[in-house]
């Protein structure tokens, strides 16, 4: 059996390829939307991809199982369980509890897992040609390395009223009823890891095991006494903020996320060509670099998203696809960077990318305004923006700070003065760049960033309390 993990460390998603070596046959679970990487690895080891699924409808990322079905010529296979408010809205073979995807001497068994979402499912695997009983469970958002999906999503993002004590209890059932009847040395392999807003404590290691999870998970004891008020009460307790780009990603992952086919190629701008284009205001420029280099010269109007480890998801939090917006150009090292980019914008449904540009030099860049801790409280009427997560700001915060997270901000511009100082902040910076770069694209003046962020004033409080 080949077995290869696909892991996006933005996103925190893990993806699927498991393959038939006798047969040449492979199935995917869970892709993105770059189909091409599902594909080129089956090519590299003679095989061809005949069935894609996914575990659920997705909230953190646009699906790639209809692109990759689609570019493979695969079977699709989607969950048809829970309730009528979320079956898919397109074409797929329906599976059910206990239905199973043959590939070659591989059989992938669906598991009805609700708890995260209604319809969600698990696949058990079995290598038919060395055992007869599976060693491998691809969980999705069901259960991941020392944590559980989260319940409450439907609610947080997709206009759910109290669904999520509904889920919690699925998914204590879940784990009592399908998990813990597992035995202990079947692999854990699930859908995401650290850094995911899917869980609120989610292991960095890649996978678990069965026996593992129901020895040492928070969630074991509670499930093993039948405690299930103190299991929903406390899987509730904590979660995250989630991103309200997450609402679309619902929606449009319900419904089938657009094909993208063979993109075409992407624009290669002079800086000269670009430089025109941004005065016209017929481009959406992203700027990817350090935060250091922004905080020198910023691009008037431009959007300021660093090209690492989150760009797809700061990218979502300030450019909304079902809003009206010109064709994005990225800054880029080169054309391949630039691909790659454009692959992982689509990953959020970011598609309107036409160009690239290379360097910086002869457009036209402005110093970003920063308030220094020291002078925070000499700024007038200042309006504090936190844009950190609500449990950051629970365990300590600016006085007279408003905490609004980062994805949630231009869905909430109407809650801004929009004739007053805003300084913005985050713990170190970056965050607070990025929201801050779409504030004043989107007519904000006096939009300030904090030095240091909260980390910053933090020492300088620290360091006057030393001096007194």
């Amino acid at each position: 059996m080949l077995f290869t993990r696909f892991y996006d460390e933005d996103l925190a998603q893990a993806s699927y390829l498991i393959g038939c070596q006798a047969t040449g046959e492979a199935a995917v679970v869970d892709p993105r939307r770059d189909a091409h990487v599902y594909i080129d690895e089956a090519e590299k080891n003679d095989m061809k991809i005949v069935a894609v699924t996914e575990t659920h409808i997705h909230a953190d990322y646009l699906s790639g199982a209809r692109e990759l079905a689609a570019a493979a010529g695969a079977a699709l296979y989607l969950s048809d369980e829970g309730d009528t408010d979320w079956k898919y809205g397109f074409e797929g073979e329906k599976l059910y509890d206990g239905d199973e995807i043959e590939i070659g001497n591989i059989v992938l068994k669906a598991v009805h897992t609700p708890g995260h979402t209604p319809e969600h499912i698990s696949f058990l695997v079995t290598d038919g040609a060395t055992a007869n009983e599976p060693g491998i469970m691809l969980t999705g958002d069901f259960v991941f390395v020392g944590d559980l999906g989260r319940p409450d999503l439907l609610d947080e993002a997709a206009g759910g009223k109290d669904t999520r004590y509904i889920g919690a209890k699925q998914m204590f059932a879940s784990l009592r009823d399908k998990f813990l009847t597992l035995p202990d040395y079947v692999q854990v392999w699930p859908g995401h890891g650290a850094g995911s807003a899917c869980g609120k404590a989610l292991g960095a290691v890649p996978s678990s095991t069965v026996g593992y999870e129901k020895t040492f998970a928070w969630w074991s004891q509670y499930v093993k006494e039948n405690n299930e008020q103190a299991f929903v009460d406390m899987l509730l307790e904590g979660q995250p903020d989630a991103p309200v780009y997450f609402g679309r990603m619902k929606r449009q992952n319900k419904g089938g996320p657009a094909l993208l086919g063979d993109r075409p190629g992407l624009h290669h701008y002079e800086p000269g060509e670009l430089q025109e284009k941004l005065r016209a205001g017929e481009v959406t420029f992203i700027d990817t670099r350090g935060v250091d280099s922004y905080l020198k010269g910023a691009v008037p109007g431009a959007l300021f998203v660093p090209g690492g480890k989150s760009f797809a998801t700061w990218a979502a939090w300030v450019i909304d696809p079902e809003r009206a917006y010109a064709p994005i150009v990225l800054l880029a090292r080169d054309g391949a960077d630039a691909e790659g980019l454009r692959d992982k914008l689509s990953y959020v449904g970011i598609d309107n990318v036409e160009g690239y540009v290379t360097s910086l030099e002869g457009i036209e860049k402005e110093p970003v305004p920063t308030v220094t801790p020291k002078d925070l409280d000499k700024v007038e009427d200042a309006y504090i923006l936190d844009v950190r997560t609500k449990n950051d700001f629970a365990a300590g915060n600016i006085p007279n700070a408003r905490q609004l997270h980062g994805g949630r901000v231009l869905w909430n511009l109407d809650e801004l003065p929009k004739g007053e100082a805003i300084v913005t902040h985050c713990q170190t910076g970056a965050r607070s760049a990025v929201v801050a770069s779409m504030l004043r694209a989107s007519g904000f003046e006096g939009v300030a960033e904090l030095e240091g962020s909260y980390d910053g004033w933090k020492k300088a409080q620290e360091g006057q309390k030393a001096s007194v």
